[in-house]
């Protein structure tokens, strides 16, 4: 009696580990035995499960091994978070393939999975999750980590506020549902840092935050050698995209703003904007994005300058120019980026405004 109590506990938990990733959607959720039956709002194998354990992640469900199916990465142009230490995985379905039709807008098969997780002080303090149930769905979730690390559990649909103090008065805020979609798109949602420019073998070595390539990490090369991009695009590979510019510095500061600034400020997205697109594709010709982020007027008025002399960025003038102006803001009518961050990134701003001035 006993063995058959272990073989069928041990079938089980192999039942269960294969549900973590196929029962959670990679063939979407929805749908009923013969096909659409469901609609995806009620469906709830559409919803995020109440277990960052139960999400895929770990092999086995366990927290202490990423299971080998999920891949890390690396954007070369780090988003600025208060400083947390960060780390990344996808997770693509057994023999699907990223859309790269348009070649700047890749659209992701159902199933597909992100995960990024957040570390204060070398403690794991959230793990967000972005999940593409069905066709038309991309589910958003965060999770929180206990104090000892052993688990995390889903936050409330309206986030948490101050769950780690990292300066007197200042603490870090998990986003809401309502956030996600804010920064993530709610047209076209998806993942912001996983692009041709970020994954580009070309990398920047001058990045503000840039971080070395950890062994086994993805890039544009890994993903056109496992045939996991369709159409294929060698030319990613052999012409890999960087930031043209004259000078290192020019280029260190566009990449920053294409990962900090450019899923707004691109044109395309619901927020007014009428300067240069910020977008990562959209800043490949470094130094023309920089003669009109230069020349740009702005009705944003900078406190204490005189009117109309506002700039987007103000050649030889770090004081008249908005976007830094706005980066070393943290007053919610006024700081940018307006979601994500508690404090103002120092060495973002230091680095700027030696480049408008040397300019």
């Amino acid at each position: 009696m006993h063995e058959t109590v272990r073989v069928t506990t041990a079938a089980l938990a192999i039942l269960w580990i294969a549900a973590l990733h196929a029962g959670s959607g990679d063939a979407g959720c929805g749908a009923g035995p013969d096909g659409p039956a469901r609609s995806v709002a009620s469906d709830p194998a559409c919803a995020a499960p109440s277990r960052l354990a139960e999400t895929g992640l770990y092999a086995g469900g366990r927290i202490d091994a990423i299971d080998p199916r999920n891949r890390a990465y690396l954007p070369q142009y780090p988003l600025w978070t208060d400083g947390a230490a960060k780390a990344r995985w996808i997770y693509l379905p057994p023999g699907a393939a990223i859309d790269t039709t348009d070649p700047n807008d890749w659209g992701f098969p159902v199933g597909t999975k992100f995960w990024k997780e957040f570390r204060f002080d070398g403690r794991k303090v959230e793990t967000r999750f972005l999940w593409r149930a069905s066709a038309d769905r991309w589910v958003f979730a965060t999770y929180l980590w206990n104090e000892e690390g052993t688990d995390a559990l889903l936050a409330p649909d309206g986030g948490a506020r101050n769950v780690y103090q990292f300066a007197p008065g200042r603490g870090h805020d998990v986003p809401s549902r309502a956030d996600c979609r804010a920064c993530h798109g709610e047209r076209r949602p998806g993942p912001l840092g996983f692009n041709p420019l970020q994954l580009s073998t070309d990398r920047d070595p001058n990045a503000i935050h840039g971080e070395p390539l950890a062994p086994g990490m993805l890039t544009l090369a890994t993903l056109d050698r496992d045939g996991v991009l369709s159409p294929a695009r060698p030319e990613l590979v052999a012409k890999a995209p960087r930031i043209h510019a004259k000078d290192p510095a020019t280029r260190a500061v566009l990449g920053y703003f294409a990962a900090n600034c450019g899923h707004c400020h691109n044109g395309s997205n619901e927020i007014a904007y009428d300067g240069p697109s910020l977008k990562h594709n959209d800043v490949l010709d470094g130094d023309a994005v920089a003669a009109a982020l230069l020349a740009k007027a702005t009705t944003w008025q900078i406190p204490g300058q005189p009117e109309g002399t506002s700039r987007m960025l103000a050649l030889g003038h770090a004081e008249a120019s908005a976007m830094l102006a706005r980066m070393k803001s943290r007053r919610p009518s006024s700081q940018m980026p307006p979601l994500g961050t508690a404090l103002a990134d120092e060495e973002a701003i230091a680095a700027i405004s030696k480049w408008i001035g040397t300019r």
